[in-house]
């Protein structure tokens, strides 16, 4: 089958490997359609991943159609899914308390694992979710909006509260759109004018342009001095999060959806005198992906305006190469490998 591999930071090439075989109980083969490009997938071209080895095929925003069924497998020949890339050892602690999104030995297809820039890939069944009439393009999309969604739900927020989502890439996009979703007054921070544009024009979001005033001042403007009630930080900057502590209203929540390799520091005095509760949130659950889709279905998400660019899979060693520095009007790029 065709792949495509990035074999060390900067080097991404399109090469022959060996097709995945049949799938051993419990697992099935799925011929791959659709695979998002993420941020992650940015910074392993670049070489800024942590705890990656390389060569390494990436891709963890997929859809697909299952075409072969290893043993003990219910899901039909043809049928139409969503990937969840999230493989959870069931074992560990978090698995057994209903949290494989952060199980211990988590592997990541595309991250820990080889990922889905390639023809055909082998996945455990029950992380194969039935599209149930989403097209495959939009089916692969779910995964990315799961991570806003997820993280929305973990704030146990009510509807009407005053939310600031800090980050207008793809996922603080779909932090934004899942917590409106959600009955939320959402305000979007950022420092790039494009995309604050973007998010007011073609979304409907409130936007604050970090680049033409200091976030205090913004905050203090939109919110009388009372902060937000509740605060997202989808940047992957730790000055960025380390800020947001200050934009929390009194008895606030803060939710850390983006991860930074640096430690995070806060005033105990300030974060104990609002009494504020702090968040993390990491990738997403069943509940999240049934909900993202479902949204999806009855057309609360604007998909087509998301998906900015598309290229096909031979032409994916080029054009994410270009992207991870042309980022002008890029929201979500996708991969079109299948039919």
């Amino acid at each position: 089958m065709k792949a495509v591999v990035c074999r060390s930071p900067g080097d991404l090439v399109l090469e022959d490997r060996a097709a995945p075989g049949a799938p051993p109980p419990g697992w099935a083969r799925v011929a791959v359609s659709h695979v998002g490009i993420c941020g992650t997938d940015y910074h392993i071209f670049e070489g800024k991943h942590p705890f990656l080895a390389y060569p390494r095929i990436m891709g963890h925003e997929v859809s697909g159609t299952v075409v072969e069924r290893g043993e003990g497998v219910d899901l039909p020949v043809a049928e139409p899914v969503i990937i969840n890339p999230y493989l959870a050892c069931g074992k560990c602690i978090a698995c057994r308390h209903g949290k494989p999104n952060c199980c211990v030995s988590i592997e990541v297809l595309g991250v820990h694992r080889d990922g889905a820039m390639c023809d055909e890939i082998l996945v455990p069944a029950q992380n194969l979710y039935p599209a149930n009439g989403l097209s495959l393009a939009d089916a692969a999309a779910v995964e990315f909006l799961a991570i806003g969604a997820h993280a929305v739900r973990r704030s146990l927020a009510a509807p009407g509260q005053r939310t600031l989502v800090i980050g207008a890439g793809p996922i603080g996009l779909g932090t934004a759109l899942f917590a409106r979703i959600a009955g939320l007054d959402v305000s979007l921070l950022d420092m790039s004018t494009e995309r604050l544009n973007f998010a007011e024009g073609e979304l409907g979001l409130a936007a604050l342009d970090g680049s033409k005033a200091p976030a205090t001042d913004l905050v203090r403007e939109a919110t009388s001095g009372e902060g937000f009630d509740l605060v997202f930080d989808a940047t992957g900057n730790t000055q960025s999060v380390q800020s947001a502590f200050a934009h929390v209203a009194h008895g606030g929540t803060l939710v850390l959806v983006s991860v930074v390799k640096d430690d995070i520091t806060f005033s105990d005095p300030e974060f104990h005198k609002r009494e504020m509760t702090l968040v993390g949130s990491r990738n997403a659950l069943r509940a999240d992906f049934d909900h993202v889709a479902a949204s999806i279905r009855k057309g609360a998400v604007p998909l087509g305006k998301l998906v900015t660019h598309r290229t096909t899979l031979a032409g994916t060693a080029r054009d994410l190469a270009r992207w991870a520095h042309e980022k002008s009007g890029l929201i979500k790029a996708v991969i079109e490998v299948g039919s």
